[in-house]
């Protein structure tokens, strides 16, 4: 190459250079290079940890250490000063070199601070890379650690150091906490730490999926490792590297909804109540046609009815919707659907036997729910369970602790004591409000009230527990179906001698929300409740007759009365039980201005009252039959370390 052809090169860059910083100027945004002395006022007295000579991403280099060549690159590190200039000479001269055969071979040095990189030594050489789109290059690496140790960014940096250590790539860089987890369990076969065949073998696919992603999918300021996790909900890592260019490509570009729910401050939009009918434009039909005359419904259950009362209770339901929709409605249920591959294949037969809408009903089924549901968008998959971010998929449950609220002010009313006994069936999304509004309803009608709590997913024998400290009023788990007496469930009164005498019980009447959900699919009102780029939650109570509670004939007539009151408030809307004040066990006075708690703060309750004996177990403490549901579904789900399990 002569020197004529690094002149025009410089001239070129130094073109793109001054057009950058133009574009810059006009939008408000910084216009040359960051500084790190003015980035991190405190980087000459920070820690320093050397982590040596490597090859580093050139477009995570963003600044330069000081400000002395600051005004001579763009945010690209493009040139912005004449070529005649010292600068500009000795640009061309680097580039003259690495159009030879020689190149640029000697490594810059660099401070790394939060995963980005400012030179020290080097800018011309990275400004020469940067303009040919070298992807990469050999540096001096120092990190200087962050003193802001009390803030997120800091703790997601600590993941990231973790992860570090294992992979030694910079490449990787998530923005959500417990994401690094994740990904070292989607790789199977990793060793800790990586070996450098590994680390070449990784980086070959990432940087593939990198380019699949170029064209596709609108990021929305999340990073490619974020859309790398979420392409791993459907797919294996391996096969990144197995498919074609075209059918990867048209892999990642269907990531596009999950992405934009993904960067939404709040992914998952709660319905509270069922939307009005209403008839809407037939343009809406664009994707499942004209609007649907019959509906052929599937019913996917983990076991069957007479193994599993859950399961009953969801096939009662189903029989509502029979008898309710004689002649639009057709439905089939379809039993031992093991959560993965095995389940997804049931759901696959069901689509093959004609099925458009599948209700799958238990959260384990979520993953098969949403893989098979990419495959088949114009069948409407729904599965039951709470505060899901997948937007290809709706989810379904009931806000029970509407129906625990009045239960709980019968066992105040019963409880001459005091004492009452409770017990919590997992630490999942709902359940502390469950807990929290019974302790309230209690506390409403006897303010010395102390609830004993308990939990079925822990060893032990906690019936047994309460009976030998004296407690006699229990609220266990709600009846499944209101056709019998279940003499263990809802709250009982417990006497000496170990017998149950039933007293209240929330109960869910899963026909009503089978109901509601066909309803708007056959009156287009299913349109309505979706909601942009958000998952859609249906998470329904009293109002909507989808909880009730059925009380017992032995109930004292004033108690009845009073729970018959607190029934239609809750029903019309009139009430809810935390449209008050009231105190957590470590002090806090929640809603203190005695408003309304939104429902998403209900939902996402992770504390107790101060009434409450007991606390919410940790993942370690819990029965591992109990893990899988925790893992999906727990109040502390994003803190839980991931473990090789089935994927989701």
């Amino acid at each position: 190459m002569d020197a004529n052809s690094a002149v025009s090169a410089y001239s070129k860059a130094l073109k793109a250079g001054l057009r950058e910083h133009k574009h810059c100027m006009a939008s408000g945004v910084p216009s040359y290079v960051q500084v790190l002395d003015e980035v991190f006022p405190d980087s000459n007295s920070a820690q320093q940890q050397s982590v040596g000579l490597m090859e580093i991403p050139i477009d995570l280099i963003v600044g330069t250490k000081t400000a002395g060549r600051q005004y001579a690159l763009s945010p690209s590190f493009l040139p912005l000063l004449d070529s005649d200039t010292e600068f500009g000479c000795k640009w061309i001269n680097l580039c003259n070199a690495h159009l030879r055969e020689e190149g640029i071979r000697e490594p810059i040095r660099c401070f790394e601070y939060y995963g980005k990189f400012y030179v020290q030594e080097g800018n011309k050489r990275v400004s020469v890379l940067r303009y040919f789109e070298a992807p990469t290059v050999s540096a001096y690496v120092t990190r200087l650690m962050p003193t802001d140790t009390d803030s997120p960014r800091y703790a997601l940096y600590q993941e990231f150091l973790e992860f570090f250590r294992i992979a030694r790539l910079y490449q990787v860089q998530f923005t959500t906490s417990g994401s690094y987890r994740k990904l070292q369990v989607k790789l199977e076969g990793a060793q800790e730490p990586w070996t450098a065949a590994y680390r070449q073998s990784f980086l070959s696919s990432f940087l593939r999926f990198e380019e699949a992603l170029r064209g596709q999918v609108f990021l929305r300021g999340l990073s490619t490792a974020d859309a790398l996790l979420v392409f791993l909900r459907y797919h294996p890592f391996s096969s990144i590297r197995e498919m074609d260019t075209d059918t990867l490509k048209n892999a990642v570009g269907l990531l596009q909804s999950d992405i934009n729910t993904l960067a939404h401050p709040n992914p998952v939009a709660v319905s509270a109540e069922p939307a009005a009918s209403e008839v809407r434009d037939p343009s809406r039909y664009a994707l499942f046609g004209t609007r649907p005359k019959h509906l052929k419904i599937a019913f996917v259950h983990e076991r069957d009815a007479e193994r599993s009362t859950w399961t009953k209770a969801h096939e009662t339901g189903r029989a509502y919707l029979d008898a309710v929709f004689t002649k639009q409605v057709e439905t089939r249920a379809y039993f031992d659907a093991v959560p993965g591959k095995a389940g997804e294949e049931i759901m696959e037969q069901a689509i093959r036997d004609g099925a458009n809408v599948i209700f799958t009903t238990t959260p384990p089924l979520v993953g098969a729910t949403l893989r098979v549901a990419a495959r088949h968008p114009g069948v409407r998959m729904l599965n039951c369970s709470v505060d899901m971010p997948y937007p290809d998929i709706r989810t379904y449950y009931g806000r029970v602790y509407e129906g625990k609220f009045i239960t709980g002010a019968i066992a105040g009313a019963m409880a001459r004591d005091g004492k009452i006994g409770y017990v919590g069936s997992y630490p999942i999304y709902g359940v502390p409000a469950s807990i929290n509004a019974f302790a309230l309803g209690a506390k409403m009608v006897n303010p010395n009230v102390q609830i004993e709590l308990a939990w079925s997913c822990l060893p032990g024998d906690f019936l047994g527990d309460f009976r030998r400290r004296g407690v006699k009023i229990v609220s266990n788990r709600d009846i499944p179906t209101p056709e019998r007496k279940y003499t263990e469930y809802g709250i009982f009164l417990m006497d000496d001698r170990g017998s149950f005498w039933p007293l209240a019980s929330p109960v869910w009447n899963w026909g009503r929300l089978y109901e509601r959900i066909v309803r708007s699919i056959l009156d287009d009102s299913w349109y309505r409740e979706a909601d942009g780029a958000r998952a859609v939650n249906y998470w329904w109570g009293m109002s909507s007759g989808v909880i009730d509670v059925m009380l017992d004939e032995c109930l004292p007539e004033g108690v009845k009365v009073l729970a018959q009151a607190l029934r239609r408030e809750l029903q019309s809307g009139q009430l809810s039980p935390f449209d008050r004040s009231f105190s957590t066990q470590d002090g806090r006075l929640i809603n203190a201005g005695g408003g309304k708690l939104s429902i998403d703060e209900i939902l996402h309750m992770d504390y107790l009252c101060s009434c409450v004996s007991g606390h919410i177990p940790s993942f370690d403490e819990i029965l591992p039959m109990a893990r899988s549901m925790v893992r999906l579904q727990g109040v502390y789900r994003d803190q839980i370390p991931p473990e090789q399990e089935a994927p989701l």
